[in-house]
This record gives C-alpha cells, sequence and structure tokens, in this order.
C-alpha cells in the first residue's frame, strides 16, 4: 500500500509534547484562550465556560492532574493510561468515558492505536495512543463554526468521531487497489509464493480493521439514543451521520473480506490445476513410453524359439513397428490433451 504522511502531535510552547492544546470556550462556540492544566479548575468554576483537552501518550502524573481538575474516575484513568483497551463506552457518574480504536498507513502498512475520549457537561478531553492523526484538525474545523461548536462538547465529540471514522476510507480504499491487483495476480496462471503471502497478509489486516470499526457503531448507536444530560438532541443528527459512515465502511471490509477468501480459494484451485496438469503430461509420456519398453524387454528375454529374430529385416521392421505404435499413443494423448 502506498505510504501516508504520519501526524505528529504539535508542541504547544510550555514544551510539553504530551499537551496537544487545553482552550478554553465560551457559551456561544468563541475561542477564548489557551490553559495550562492547573488553570482548568479555574475555568470550570466560570459558568457559561468549558474546557477541549488534547493529549497525546500522556505520562501517570499528566492523568492524576486531569483527575484531580475534572474530577474524572480512577478506573477511566488507568484505563487511559495503560491502553490496549476493548472499544466500549462507560458510563462514569455524570460523564462517560469511550474507546474507540483508530488507524492510519504506516511504513506502506496499517499501524492501529486507540483514542480514549472523557466527556462531561462542560469539558472533553481527548487521549491517543499509538497511530492515529492529531485532532487538531478538528478543533480548528470546528472553531470556524462558532454556532455549531456552541452546542458543546457533545458537538466536539462528534467532529472527532467523525474524523476517526472518515479517517477509515482512505483505507478501506488502498485495501480495494491492492486486491485488484492480487487478483490479476492470481490469474496470471504462474504460481507464486508471494501472492499467497500478500493474499494472507491482506486478509490478516482487513479482520483487523473489522475488528476496529464494528464496535464503533455499537457506541455510535447509543451516543444517538441515550445519554440526555450529556448529548444535546441537536447533535443526535451529526452521529447518526457518523453512524451511516461506520456502517458504509463496515460492509466494504465484509464484501473484500468474502473477496479475500473467494481470491484465495481460487488461487488454491488454480495450483491444483496446474499441479494436475503437470501429472497428466507426466502419466502421458510415461504411457508413450511404455510401448518402446515393452517391446524392447521383450525381445530381451532371449528365448531360443522366437524364430521372427533369424530372419532377414527383422531388426528394422521391429523399429518401425515401435515407431508406428508410439506415433498412434501420441496422436491419442494429443487428441485427448494429456500432452
Amino acid at each position: 500500500m502506498d505510504t501516508a504522511p504520519t501526524s505528529l502531535p504539535s508542541e504547544r510552547a510550555d514544551g510539553d509534547p504530551m499537551l496537544v492544546n487545553c482552550v478554553a470556550y465560551a457559551a456561544d462556540g468563541q475561542r477564548l484562550h489557551d490553559l495550562t492544566i492547573d488553570e482548568i479548575s479555574d475555568v470550570l468554576a466560570t459558568p457559561d465556560q468549558w474546557v477541549w483537552v488534547g493529549l497525546h501518550e500522556p505520562s501517570e502524573d499528566m492523568l492524576e492532574k486531569l483527575q484531580d481538575e475534572f474530577g474524572l474516575h480512577e478506573l477511566a484513568i488507568e484505563d487511559a493510561h495503560n491502553a490496549h483497551q476493548r472499544a466500549k463506552i462507560e458510563v462514569y457518574g455524570d460523564s462517560l468515558f469511550i474507546v474507540v480504536h483508530t488507524a492510519q498507513t504506516v511504513g506502506g502498512r496499517i499501524a492501529f492505536g486507540e483514542t480514549h475520549v472523557f466527556l462531561g457537561k462542560r469539558y472533553i478531553v481527548t487521549v491517543r495512543h499509538g497511530a492515529s492523526l492529531s485532532y487538531s484538525t478538528v478543533r480548528r474545523g470546528c472553531e470556524q463554526e462558532p454556532e455549531q461548536l456552541a452546542l458543546g462538547p457533545s458537538y466536539s465529540l462528534h467532529g472527532v468521531l467523525d474524523f476517526i471514522v472518515d479517517n477509515f476510507f482512505p483505507l478501506v480504499r488502498e485495501f480495494r487497489e491492492e486486491l485488484q491487483e492480487l487478483e490479476e495476480d492470481v490469474f496470471e496462471g504462474t504460481f507464486k509464493r508471494e501472492t499467497i503471502r500478500r493474499l494472507y497478509d491482506l486478509k490478516k489486516e482487513l479482520v483487523t480493521l473489522r475488528l476496529a470499526i464494528a464496535p464503533i457503531q455499537d457506541i455510535l448507536n447509543q451516543l444517538v439514543r441515550q445519554y440526555p444530560s450529556l448529548i444535546r438532541d441537536e447533535v443526535r443528527p451529526y452521529f447518526r451521520d457518523v453512524q451511516d459512515h461506520a456502517a458504509r465502511i463496515s460492509q466494504s471490509t465484509d464484501t473484500m473480506s468474502e473477496m479475500l477468501s473467494s481470491a484465495i480459494s481460487v488461487n488454491l484451485a488454480l495450483v491444483g490445476v496446474a499441479q494436475n496438469e503437470v501429472v497428466k503430461r507426466l502419466a502421458g509420456w510415461a504411457a508413450l513410453l511404455a510401448a518402446p519398453t515393452l517391446i524392447a524387454s521383450w525381445y530381451g528375454m532371449n528365448f531360443r524359439d522366437m524364430p521372427e529374430l533369424d530372419r532377414t529385416g527383422a531388426y528394422p521392421t521391429l523399429i518401425g513397428v515401435t515407431l508406428c505404435i508410439c506415433g498412434v499413443l501420441y496422436l491419442v494423448l494429443k487428441r485427448a490433451k494429456w500432452l
């Protein structure tokens, strides 16, 4: 697959690469100012303001600071620090903890990561682990539409999830293009071990991709229907749109998985057919050589009562008869497509 550029988190002026952004917003969606972690509690103490924090592989100390500032549950903080979690959505008091898997192309292969999201009435915190593009572009896009950002953290959550799901589309397209190339290799008529290996690797990556996208549909379904205190009704249609995108990706991966299985089966079948053709040709040549071998062994027994041995021209006659028999056998086997 083609290599996609890897986006690294932008480093803040305070020199901490773990803190990608920490911004305060007004109730009307206008950006107010950047914050430090210690200033978050001061903003939350101010009515009609909320906070958006973005982290990249934070340390345990950083997460403990967030726990103190937002009052996050210790189990959610533990999961966010350890990573390697299954995709899920959990409720902790008046906040949500969401885990989704992300994917991007790194070095010509698909690498997977995780994003953990803490959502409260007046805050959203995203924590990225592993292969994942920065959500700074999502934040900038939301800031350009303050009337939408005025819907609060739930709209920011929609932007993050929409960005994650949409990043699966280029991967699906790359899968489809590579599958088409492999299908051409399968029908070339020659056995290539490399083709089998690529088919297997593609199948393995596709299964992992399906495991990454499938749980997101359930998470989005819950966000569309539940949590009225955290998800505003005006935002639910946006989540339905993201859910539709996730469903399309899931259907595409299911279809390609079936096509890959078929391609593997067809490749193995063609290999078997090619082997059968080789066996048939070997058997045909063996049958063709059986006639002169039988005649030669017959006369090689040297019995005394074989009168034709004493006749003039017996040797060339025997050679001619042998060649005629071989010729007839060759024509018969050729018509039967054994040669």
